[in-house]
């Protein structure tokens, strides 16, 4: 079997409706097998060494610190914090909505957890307030994605791991993105509450109001004085418990909404770039915050429900790593058949400039994110693709950005948009309906994409200032 006949096999596998994980190894087994020239057991030795990584291991903490939060009754606070915070604007419940998002994207990692739990509590209130169905699902739709953009994100560990670039500087780059997603998703939500003539959903209170600040205030405020305590000279080992400690007591004493949730992305991005822990030990530390707050602070997290989001989280981990395994002899094949030497041959005959170049990755990656889940996108295009980002001297931090936006734009679309599903369920609508009611707001994201591809300083600029 020559090389073309193992790139049919798959590309046959995959239009018979087979999983693209079990298509990428059982084509290179039979590849293997019909060429003769490797020992079979080697597609097995490739698979568990393909997984046998230690970033890896952040996959299943941050899939498990996602899930606890969810069990635990923290989207309900997140919701209440966001609802005191915005939801007196125009079109108040929309930028409920996406603010939201923002936050629970500090926990959970991916868009799927986002848009089945936190939408559900969204998707219900805006009808409730008299917002139609197709704009609720839309704003949901379109949050969701925020979540694998603002740090932790699974599919970042996944491309770091591929792309051997730093996990953390790809969350920080995440988080300039991520603010410029927010802010056009705001001015859409703007835009339709002004057309449409959309008051606030809740009246204006200034204590309530004030209070929601002074809860982004102390968030805020624990990284400077952190920051002062080190340039002042003092032992970490001390400041770090006694910050933690005076924010305990301000929750207790203020009974606050949020701030030990939202504290969470905060102590992630904190302990990576201070160095006192890998982006896989900061997951660990994830789960262990959110089991002190579901367990411990709030108490709404049981056994059952500990041992519920645990199967959810070992479900979910075996089907993402599974599909690593899988993508890790695939690789290997497409190396040693030099299919991508002969694929960036090709692309770099017309697009010679870095420009270029990105438009046209931009066209594929929306394209194969409407087909393939993100994880499977990842370990497909990146052996492809890296070689001829490092030629054209684009930064891949830069493009892992570009990347996972591309596929999360994805999740919105026909075939295989997982979101558009996940929604459409939620808010009992066809997935017709829901289709239609997501194009509107691909004109934000789209904009967002265009400026994270053509103005790498938004990605890379705090990676750079951070070190």
């Amino acid at each position: 079997m020559n090389a073309g006949a193992f790139k049919l096999l798959f590309l046959a596998m995959m239009g018979a409706g087979i999983p693209v994980a079990i298509a990428m190894a059982g084509a290179s087994l039979v590849y293997v097998m019909a060429s003769g020239s490797t020992p079979p057991f080697v597609v097995i030795h490739r698979m568990i060494g393909g997984i046998d990584s230690f970033p890896l291991l952040a996959v299943p903490f941050f899939i498990l610190a996602g899930n606890l939060m969810n069990v635990g009754g923290i989207t309900t606070r997140i919701y209440n914090f966001s609802l005191a915070l915005v939801g007196w604007a125009k079109g108040g419940l929309g930028h409920v909505n996406i603010i939201g998002s923002v936050i629970f994207a500090g926990m959970s990692g991916t868009a799927i957890a986002d848009a089945a739990g936190l939408g559900t509590i969204e998707i219900k209130a805006m009808r409730e307030h008299g917002y139609d169905a197709e704009f609720s699902v839309g704003v949901t739709a379109a949050s969701a994605t925020l979540g694998p953009i603002i740090p932790p994100s699974l599919p970042f560990v996944i491309y770091g791991m591929f792309a051997n670039v730093s996990v953390g500087a790809l969350f920080l780059a995440g988080l300039m993105p991520g603010l410029v997603m927010t802010v056009l998703m705001m001015l859409t939500v703007a835009y339709f509450a002004h057309k449409n003539g959309w008051g606030g959903d809740i009246d204006w209170q200034w204590d309530r109001v004030r209070k929601a600040f002074a809860e982004l205030a102390l968030v805020a405020g624990v990284p400077f004085a952190l920051w002062a305590a080190s340039e002042a000279g003092a032992s970490m080992t001390i400041a770090v418990p006694v910050a933690l400690a005076a924010l305990l007591w301000a929750d207790y004493r203020y009974k606050f909404n949020a701030v030990l949730p939202i504290m969470t992305p905060v102590l992630l991005i904190g302990g990576m770039t201070t160095g006192l822990f890998t982006a896989t030990e900061g997951a660990i530390a994830a789960c262990v915050w959110a089991i002190f707050l579901g367990v411990v602070w709030y108490r709404t997290l049981s056994w059952r429900m500990l041992v519920k989001a645990s199967m959810e989280t070992v479900e979910t981990t075996s089907t993402v790593l599974f599909i690593v395994a899988a993508a890790s002899i695939f690789g290997w094949m497409l190396t040693a058949t030099r299919t991508t030497e002969m694929i960036a041959a090709w692309i770099l005959t017309f697009a010679d400039a870095p420009w270029k170049f990105l438009l046209l990755a931009n066209a594929l990656m929306l394209f194969v994110g409407c087909f393939l889940e993100p994880t499977a996108a990842i370990t497909i295009l990146v052996p492809i693709l890296l070689p001829i980002v490092r030629q054209l001297g684009i930064d891949p931090v830069h493009f892992g950005l570009v990347m996972v936006l591309n596929l999360m734009i994805g999740l919105l679309h026909p075939p295989m948009g997982l979101v558009l599903f996940v929604l459409a369920r939620v808010a009992k609508l066809s997935v017709e309906r829901t289709t239609m009611a997501i194009l509107p707001w691909l004109i934000p994201l789209l904009a967002s994409l265009a400026l994270v591809t053509f103005v790498p300083s938004i990605s890379l600029w705090l990676p750079k200032a951070l070190g």
